[in-house]
């Protein structure tokens, strides 16, 4: 019997931030990838599902063949020391 090996194309992916202070969502979409420390390449079968996956967390992952654009910070943040809260309180 010839073993027949089907060429199935995969994705090289890396989680290249952290999900610690993601959405759950967000959280369970890089766990069920696979991911679990930062910088760790996974090889992913090229699929709609997995494709779809990595789409919703682009934002923390690179996958190979597109450049990888780290999120920027936000521009209208207002940097304000955390007692500022209290202040206005009264307390």
């Amino acid at each position: 019997m010839t073993e027949k090996k089907s060429e199935t194309k995969m994705l090289k992916a890396t989680l290249m931030k952290s999900a610690i202070g993601a959405i759950p969502a967000v959280r369970a979409t890089v766990q069920s990838l696979g991911f679990r420390r930062l910088n760790q390449t996974r090889e992913l079968p090229d699929n709609d599902a997995v494709r779809g996956m990595l789409k919703a967390v682009n934002f923390l992952v690179a996958v190979e063949g597109t450049p990888y654009v780290r999120p920027k910070r936000s521009k209208y943040k207002i940097w304000r020391k955390r007692s500022d809260k209290k202040h206005k309180r009264g307390h």
